[in-house]
């Protein structure tokens, strides 16, 4: 091991310290404004043995012994990047922390690895990806609930005595009802000021954060996949990897905070951060199942006239002895429907290209229908328990990708079909139900619980291979909505579909709890006739994030395609400044009817303004903008004439007219 006995992982602004004691015990000395100087709490602890709180780590050794005392055994310095190896003094049961910096954002990445050395078969109970005592301040915990249509709700709340769990127990789709990050704060939570720690669990699969307070008063954060289901076996010199924790810190707030997580997601995380994200239309609210050649050929048409550069064609294009007509067949038989598409893809890849649009296609490659020709051919495959009768949601089962062989059907449902048709440039991959029978065909009875964590495995080694084998495909994560929505599924993606809700009036309180850790660029948002709000409101909304619409452009009436072909047309204009631009949140849906939030990207300013019911007039400062710097506002995306247009001081006060329900404003800013 190192001499030195105190490690440091810096960024630009912050640092975490751990210190090795004397009876060489991993402490954390400091983490932000934290200073443990005095006290020096385990940065890892480890059930039994003394430790009667929530563990970091819980092993059961080759003997049956239930606890663990681990003692640090090597440290070594990388590129903004510390690993620290502990062993058990008695037994030879390894763990290695690890803890990445990423300079520029204040973002620190926890992983841990546990290594079985003994002479038999160790199981893990429990191991967190990180394990960090907050002390004694004033914290408050901010949650993004929902449901299926309702996701991303902000609540937040004073942490008192005892403990707080979010979790999810979902294993696949497991974000439906709780997202998989969070926000500390010193206080209650404000956008421009106090300290905050951002969480976020990158895995695609159940998860547990436990936030403890000690009795002395100090705060433990607990956090890493979820162990309820998850109990691992590990033989001699097997290995197990909790996944990456990431933890954003600002000294400034929580909108600080989130753009240092943004810059972050599309430097390191999401795919080609640094690439503008295409325009497209989607037929699903246009046509749902009921579609066939010809219908989907003349939606290509009304796309091209309106700007759109990428058509996507949903679910219901497949299955031949099952068609897929609705959601209760032809699910894992991916092969186009020949009544649809008597032509195959080829016809619409070709036609699509014709005009000058690509072509993007749905999957649930996870999923199948009993009505299928596959669910005839292997109900073996699909994840079920013995003597228990299916229990389909949503009319579907889910395929058990702990077998190799299911795992490699599922990719080569994408992996085949692209590269049979050449013409696709983008997928949506959904995933529209949860585990509610977790059991596996081809696991043995003694590992049924490593289902959770070789189901993830599996998707990672899917997830990675379609990015290895088609880097210009481009990838929508969906799920439903808010199903699929962590930094590891995320670094296969250039999207992430938020939500099935596209009423504009909820998804105003939608994009705005995704936006504290997702940039615009990530979230798609489509125009829609859901709600039957204003199309000027639909599209002022659906502009803060990456622009598609859902909907039958020869429906739309001769004004409203008019308009929405006038904003297509402004949206490619300032696209840049949203998708690259950094987000100043100014009035949250929370606080009153209107919304307001501006991005900036070098001189250039965009400001987004909502108002969901009648907003009387008055003034609103703006942030974001350069001290001293006077501004040019004037109004875009305008229905019939021209808009407001003023000149802002130094103050940057911008008076606002009275809103009335349902309308919205659209404002370009420049520098005088």
């Amino acid at each position: 091991m190192s001499e030195s006995r105190t490690f440091v992982v810096s960024t630009a602004t912050t640092k975490l310290t751990l210190i090795v004691d004397e009876e060489r015990r991993l402490r954390l000395q400091g983490f932000g404004n934290i200073d443990h100087s005095a006290s020096l709490p385990l940065a890892y602890p480890a059930a039994g043995d003394g430790w009667v709180f929530e563990p970091a780590i819980s092993v059961i050794h080759a003997d049956g012994n239930t606890s663990t005392d681990l003692r640090v055994i090597d440290a070594k310095y990388g590129e903004d990047e510390l690993t620290v190896t502990l062993k058990d003094e008695v037994y030879d049961c390894r763990v290695a922390l690890s803890i990445r910096a990423n300079a520029e954002t204040d973002i620190f990445e926890t992983s841990v690895r546990i290594e079985n050395h003994e002479a038999g078969e160790i199981v893990v109970e429990s191991m967190a990806s990180s394990s960090f005592d907050f002390g004694k301040a004033d914290w408050h915990l901010t949650q993004f609930r929902g449901d299926w249509a309702d996701e991303a709700n902000m609540e937040t709340e004073r942490l008192g005595a005892g403990i707080k769990v979010l979790d999810s127990k979902l294993m696949v789709r497991a974000h439906q009802f709780t997202s998989p990050w969070f926000i500390l704060s010193n206080g209650p939570l404000h956008e421009t000021e106090g300290e905050v720690f951002g969480g976020s669990l990158a895995w695609p699969s159940s998860f547990q954060f436990v936030f403890e307070k000690m009795p002395k008063g100090n705060l433990v954060a607990t956090c890493g996949y979820n162990p309820r289901g998850s109990r691992f076996h590990l033989q001699p010199g097997e290995a197990l990897d909790a996944p990456t924790m990431i933890w954003a810190w600002s000294g400034e707030g929580s909108g600080d905070l989130s753009r240092k997580l943004h810059r972050y997601m599309r430097e390191r995380v999401i795919r080609d951060g640094d690439r503008l994200r295409p325009i497209l239309l989607n037929n699903w609210e246009a046509t749902y199942f009921k579609f066939d050649e010809a219908k989907i050929e003349s939606l290509f048409a009304g796309a091209k006239d309106l700007g759109m550069e990428l058509f996507l064609l949903d679910d219901g294009w497949f299955g031949s002895k099952y068609p897929r007509d609705g959601d209760h067949q032809g699910l894992g038989d991916w092969m186009p429907d020949p009544k649809k598409l008597p032509h195959g893809l080829s016809r619409l890849t070709d036609a699509a290209k014709e005009l000058g649009l690509r072509f993007g296609l749905w999957f649930e490659p996870e999923m199948v229908n009993p009505g299928s020709e596959l669910c005839e051919r292997h109900p073996d495959w699909l994840i079920q328990q013995p003597s228990r009768a299916y229990e389909p949601q949503r009319n579907q089962m889910i395929l058990d990708l702990a077998n190799p062989e299911v795992r490699d059907f599922a990719y080569n449902v994408l992996h085949e079909t692209l590269l049979q048709y050449p013409g696709i440039s983008f997928v949506k991959w959904d995933c529209n139900r949860y585990v509610t029978q977790p059991g596996s065909p081809y696991l043995p009875a003694n590992r049924q619980s490593h289902l959770q964590i070789e189901y993830a495995k599996a998707l990672d080694h899917i997830m990675d291979r379609l990015k290895e084998d088609h880097p210009e495909v481009e990838v929508m994560m969906c799920s439903g909505g808010g199903g699929r929505v962590d930094y590891r599924s995320m670094r296969c993606a250039h999207e992430v579909w938020p939500s099935d809700m596209t009423d504009p009036v909820r998804r105003i309180f939608i994009q705005w709890g995704y936006s504290h850790f997702f940039p615009a660029m990530a979230l798609a948002n489509h125009v829609t006739r859901w709600g039957e709000r204003p199309l000027k409101f639909c599209f002022d909304v659906a502009m803060s994030g990456s622009l598609g619409m859902d909907v039958d452009v020869a429906q739309l009436s001769e004004s409203d395609r008019c308009f929405a072909k006038s904003a297509i047309e402004t949206y490619k204009r300032i696209r840049d400044v949203v998708q690259f631009g950094e987000l100043h949140r100014l009035e949250s849906p929370y606080d009153g009817a209107r919304c307001s939030l501006l991005f900036r990207l070098g001189e250039r300013a965009i400001l987004f303004v909502y108002a969901s019911t009648a907003v009387a007039a008055s003034d609103l400062a703006l942030r974001g903008l350069d001290e001293g710097q006077s501004y040019r506002v004037k109004e875009i995306n305008t229905v019939g004439g021209s808009g407001l247009e003023a000149t802002l001081d130094f103050r940057h006060i911008l008076a606002l007219p009275e809103y009335v329900e349902l309308t919205s404003s659209v404002f370009e800013i420049t520098p005088i």
